[in-house]
C-alpha cells in the first residue's frame, strides 16, 4: 500500500510518502507560506521516491485542530488530490500524530490555540496501539482536563515556557505546571508531521474506513479566531 500524507496545521509544512511500512518525506517551517510549498514539496517527494499521485492507494492529511488556515488547506488540498486521481482520503488528528511520533506509552499532546487558549488530548499505548484517554478538546491551562498517575510525557507547543512577546504561548506555560505531578518529560518543540499522519492513516485505510474526497472535513474545535477589541482590554 502506498499513501501519501500532507500535514499543515502549525507554522511547518510536511509531506511523506508511506510505502508498506517504509516512511520518506520533507518537513520545513515555512511560516504562513504553505500555499506557495505545499505542492511544490508533494512533488518533490514523489519525484524522489519514483512515483505519481496516480500511484497512491489513498491521501491522508492532518485535519486539525491546529491553525485554521493551515488545516483548510491540507483539507483542500488532500481533496484535489484525491478527486483527480480517483482516491480514498483519510483524516488524521493532528494532536493524535504528534502523540504517535513522540515514541512515548503515555501523551499529553497540547498545541498552542492562540487567544490563551490550548487544543489538548491524551493518549496511551495499550495492546500495540494507540488508545484515547482525553479527546481533543479546547481549554486553558488552569482548565486542562485531569488525568491520571504519573509518567506521562508533554509534546507539542502547549507546554513552552511563558513568553513576554507572546501572551497566548505564555498562558500555555502554565501546563507544565498544571500536570508536574503526572510528567515524565517535556518535548515542547515537537509539532505534528506528514510522517506520522501517514502511519496512522495507513492503519484507518487498512480497516476499510477512508472516505471520498468530498467528505474529507477538518476538525477545528472551535469557530473564533480573534479577540474583539473589548476582549482583549479585557484580558
Amino acid at each position: 500500500m502506498r499513501i501519501l500524507a500532507i500535514e499543515t496545521s502549525t507554522e511547518y509544512c510536511s509531506v511523506a510518502l508511506w510505502q508498506d511500512g517504509a516512511v520518506s518525506g520533507r518537513c520545513e517551517r515555512v511560516g504562513q507560506k504553505h500555499s506557495e510549498i505545499l505542492l511544490g514539496m508533494v512533488d518533490g517527494v514523489l519525484r524522489e521516491a519514483g512515483r505519481t499521485v496516480q500511484e497512491m492507494d489513498g491521501i491522508a492529511f492532518g485535519k486539525g485542530p491546529g491553525s485554521f488556515t493551515g488545516v483548510r488547506i491540507a483539507c483542500g488540498v488532500a481533496q484535489g488530490l484525491a478527486f483527480g486521481a480517483n482516491l480514498k482520503v483519510v483524516g488524521v488528528c493532528t494532536l493524535r500524530a504528534l502523540a504517535e511520533a513522540s515514541g512515548k506509552d503515555k501523551i499529553i499532546a497540547a498545541l498552542d490555540a492562540r487567544m490563551g487558549e490550548l487544543y489538548l488530548a491524551a493518549y496511551a499505548q495499550r495492546d500495540g496501539a494507540l488508545r484515547t484517554v482525553v479527546e481533543p478538546c479546547l481549554c486553558t491551562a488552569g482548565d486542562a482536563p485531569d488525568v491520571g498517575g504519573e509518567g506521562w510525557f508533554g509534546a507539542g507547543s502547549g507546554f513552552l515556557e511563558s513568553s513576554a512577546s507572546s501572551p497566548s504561548v505564555g498562558e500555555s506555560g502554565a501546563l507544565a505546571q498544571r500536570y508536574c505531578k503526572h510528567l515524565s518529560g517535556v518535548d515542547a518543540r515537537a509539532v505534528p508531521q506528514a510522517g506520522a499522519v501517514a502511519r496512522l492513516a495507513a492503519v484507518e485505510f487498512a480497516r476499510g474506513n477512508a472516505v471520498d474526497a468530498a467528505q474529507a472535513l477538518p476538525l477545528y474545535l472551535r469557530d473564533k479566531v480573534a479577540l474583539t477589541t473589548r476582549e482583549r482590554a479585557a484580558r
